[in-house]
């Protein structure tokens, strides 16, 4: 692949994430209340107040990278919008969950009163990301402990006693590993060591245990990926048993290759990129129309998922990080090619050339189904962290080169 396709995709994602972070610093802030709105329509305008602590955590998380890492986003509004963003969550999200515990909610109020709270640990996880990263950019060590204290109690939940996410034990209730947890613990682990020896050491066996459970997820002689393994790694009957998530399975396998790099280990690299990276997309990639599929069935039957046929904007911005990821660290050229593979249909289907942003529902044939820009699930995390970190990637292989 020449330098000059390289350059070209380089100068294309950097104009998009500009054209992304412009979008959502023109749309999303409250100036009233703080915080951000993140149900924004096709044109930005607002159709729905709530605020969802994930997406909340996301948004100041993305503003403090973006500012912290890249000279041209080294803004005084980014800044502001992040420690204002932040203030609003760690004035707001956090409720009692009883026992000296802290639970976040799921949503809030315009002004910030809890409406929703979720028997999981997402809205935690991006609260300790959004807190950690605004310490960096601030130098405020309390927010540092702050996020540190809530990584403590996300690691009791997960690991030994999970009865503060209010989830009662039910008799039939199989227990589960579901990989959606060890990828965000070792995402967070990621986040908080980063630069930090101490935090390195402290965190060391944790980051070995995620690896260990996303690595269970590997199943049917290693044919397949499944989304939901049992507790000791054996794979479960039914649907859940059987479901595959590609776009899922691929964010995991960039999360490893970040990990095999940070330590050095080849074999874990080689299963990322066999079994996470390329196999997903061998699994979930729609020969006749394009794109990832959003949910399969390993055996072949009808996900239950009704939107399983959909392409939706994350899997395909996970799809772009991995196989580039991967190509940096291997130089095979077919994992570059499958970039882009990835690369020309996202850029072909998901950027909106009218309002800005990304559409992120598309129909199995690859027509926008919802024009939003941003709902319960969509906000400023996925798409700006895709090109940020395909421009960061793109960069140093082209220095290299």
């Amino acid at each position: 692949m020449s330098a000059e396709k390289l350059e070209e995709c380089r100068q294309h994602v950097r104009a998009q994430l500009d054209d992304v972070v412009t979008f959502w610093l023109q749309h999303s802030h409250d100036p009233v209340h703080g915080g951000f709105f993140t149900c924004l329509g096709r044109d930005g305008r607002v159709y729905d107040e709530l605020k969802y602590v994930w997406l909340q955590g996301r948004q100041v998380w993305m503003y403090c990278r973006l500012y912290r890492t890249v000279d041209r986003f080294r803004k005084p509004e980014i800044l502001e919008a992040a420690k204002t963003g932040g203030e609003f969550l760690r004035k707001f999200a956090r409720v009692s969950g009883g026992g000296g515990q802290w639970k976040c909610a799921f949503c809030l109020t315009r002004d910030g009163k809890a409406v929703k709270v979720q028997r999981t640990i997402f809205s935690e996880c991006f609260y300790v990301m959004a807190v950690d990263e605004l310490s960096r950019v601030t130098g405020d060590t309390d927010m540092q402990l702050e996020a540190e204290q809530m990584m403590e109690q996300l690691i009791c939940w997960v690991r030994v006693d999970p009865s503060g996410l209010g989830r009662p034990q039910l008799p039939g209730d199989v227990p589960t590993n579901s990989m959606a947890v060890p990828m965000m613990l070792l995402c967070l682990v990621q986040q908080v060591c980063e630069g930090r020896p101490d935090a390195r050491q402290k965190y060391a066996e944790l980051g070995s245990w995620c690896v260990r459970q996303i690595l269970q997820h590997v199943q049917r002689d290693g044919a397949a990926i499944l989304e939901n393994v049992s507790a000791d790694g054996a794979e479960l009957p039914g649907c859940s048993g059987r479901l595959q998530n590609p776009g899922h399975a691929l964010e995991a396998g960039w999360f490893l290759l970040q990990f095999a790099a940070e330590t050095g280990n080849a074999e874990i690299q080689k299963t990322a990129v066999e079994k996470f990276v390329a196999l997903p997309y061998a699994s979930g990639w729609d020969t006749e129309h394009g794109g990832l599929f959003y949910f399969l069935d390993v055996d072949g039957h009808c996900p239950t998922q009704l939107e399983w046929s959909m392409k939706l904007w994350w899997p395909h911005c996970e799809a772009l990080v991995a196989f580039l990821m991967a190509y940096s660290q291997t130089r095979k050229p077919e994992l570059l090619h499958r970039f882009f593979q990835v690369y020309d249909y996202t850029f072909s289907h998901f950027p909106d050339s009218v309002s800005g942003e990304w559409f992120g529902y598309l129909t199995q044939e690859g027509k926008v189904a919802l024009d939003f820009k941003g709902g319960p699930f969509k906000g400023f995390f996925h798409v700006p962290r895709c090109l940020l970190m395909c421009e960061q990637i793109l960069d140093d292989l082209l220095n290299k080169d």
